[in-house]
């Protein structure tokens, strides 16, 4: 019997230094989470025996139980490495299709040749769905797939409307709007520039040029001229209304119908009060006419020649200060090269591209678990679901007990050092101390062999 009780005795002491080993192994692996052998005592009894004088048979390990208490984070250079502060495992596949799903805490995920999101092992991260505003359209792990981040975003979509807000100066002097020359500086007061681009995504330069014109045959003289150029070449305005210019200097306005056409340019006029606040234009919308294709415009071969843009005024301002530009807008896009990729704390994955877009392409699927002791260990850091542990439920970072998401760190393994040496030491003292049991249990037998 004796020999037995010191057997387990060893065993037990054996388990333990293999998980203390196992442990200490693992200090440096990302998303690792320490085991704690448990034991019980051995007891047997009958109805018929003694329990006052019964002796024990020894101990058994009941569990090796993973522990899986937060690890420290340790930050990184890759946008891709993901840390879960809080509660929740991230989920994987092992196919883009496959429903077999493994759980972990190990986010070093990287883009594989496919540039889908996975793990050293090939292993697919798995995310719900969202739509453009980057909502979860699913929360269900039936509903999650991987996450392909692509190299470019959408296609060319041409400038139909350019928008400016500024000021212009009260105290600038008054020009000959006739004699207006774009390469000449000082025929026009001020210009500013934005970048517009055609139906194939071809970027283009609009000018715009401000002339504040002199001349008495101007009602009133809070009045500016506008013209405008892609790529160094004159943009009619549609529609714009006859004008009186005085472009003889004489002191007589011209009376010739569109009269605001100078040196081939067709301009549109800006009106402001004696406040400086700006109160409309002629023409009141300022669209300008096709931008042609060739030789008859200024626009490439191949692209839409009938494009026109709509300019509008975003409360602009006529103050005694500098004439300069607060804000130039557009809403053409040229094709988008991949330029970034962000993960949220809430594990909203959002890619940036070249032609200034950020597309939301996924959310982090997380999972929790009843009894995360219950869960089946394998390998790899990973873990997979079990009677045990129950079902996995799906959620969001952020939401509900799932903790939020730590872009560019990663989880470290929880292991103490400190406490596995000590540990260690114990398990050896404890192997040693079971291995004399079985010596002495071995010395009293010989000598009852030896009793003649």
């Amino acid at each position: 019997m004796s020999f037995n009780i010191a057997l387990s005795g060893i065993s037990a002491a054996q388990k333990d230094l293999d998980t203390t080993a196992n442990n200490i192994a693992n200090v440096n692996t990302t998303g690792f989470k320490e085991s704690r052998t448990e034991f019980a005592d051995v007891y047997a009894n009958s109805i018929f025996s003694n329990a006052k004088t019964a002796v024990g048979g020894g101990v058994t390990t009941t569990q090796v139980a993973q522990q899986f208490h937060q690890g420290s984070l340790q930050f990184t250079n890759n946008a891709l490495d993901m840390a879960i502060g809080g509660g929740g495992f991230f989920v994987t596949s092992s196919g883009i299709d496959n429903q077999d799903f493994s759980f972990t805490r190990a986010g070093d995920f990287k883009v594989d040749a496919n540039n889908y999101i996975s793990d050293s092992q090939g292993n697919f991260l798995q995310t719900f769905p969202v739509d453009d505003e980057g909502k979860s359209t699913a929360v269900s792990l039936t509903t999650t797939g991987p996450v392909q981040i692509p190299d470019t975003a959408g296609s060319p979509a041409m400038t139909e409307n350019i928008g400016l807000q500024m000021n212009l100066n009260a105290g600038d002097d008054a020009l000959n709007v006739s004699a207006f020359d774009p390469n000449d500086r000082g025929t026009f007061n001020y210009s500013t520039s934005v970048t517009m681009y055609d139906s194939l995504g071809e970027p283009h330069i609009l000018s715009s040029y401000f002339v504040r014109p002199e001349g008495a045959a101007y009602t009133g003289e809070s009045n500016w001229v506008a013209f405008y150029a892609v790529d160094g070449e004159p943009v009619n305005v549609d529609g714009a209304a006859a004008y009186n210019i005085d472009s003889t200097g004489d002191g007589a306005a011209d009376t010739t119908a569109n009269a605001q056409t100078t040196a081939g340019w067709q301009g549109a006029v800006l009106t402001f009060n004696d406040v400086g606040s700006y109160t409309g234009s002629t023409p009141a919308t300022i669209t300008t006419e096709s931008l042609g294709v060739g030789g008859a415009g200024v626009l490439g071969a191949g692209t839409d020649g009938a494009q026109t843009l709509t300019i509008a005024f975003n409360n602009p301002t006529q103050y005694a200060g500098v004439s300069e530009a607060t804000q130039l807008t557009q809403d053409g896009t040229t094709v988008g090269r991949l330029t970034n990729v962000e993960v949220g704390s809430d594990g909203l994955i959002v890619a940036s591209y070249s032609n200034g877009t950020a597309v939301p392409l996924a959310r982090v699927a997380l999972a929790r678990f009843a009894n995360e002791q219950g869960l089946t260990q394998v390998g790899n850091t990973s873990w997979k679901a079990s009677l045990d542990s129950g079902a996995a439920l799906a959620g969001e970072a952020n939401s509900g007990t799932f903790g939020d998401i730590t872009s560019s760190a990663l989880e470290q393994s929880n292991v103490d050092l400190n406490n596995e040496l000590v540990d260690l030491i114990s398990a050896q003292r404890n192997y040693q101390a079971n291995s004399r049991t079985l010596e002495v249990n071995n010395t009293l037998q010989q000598t009852i062999l030896q009793i003649r």
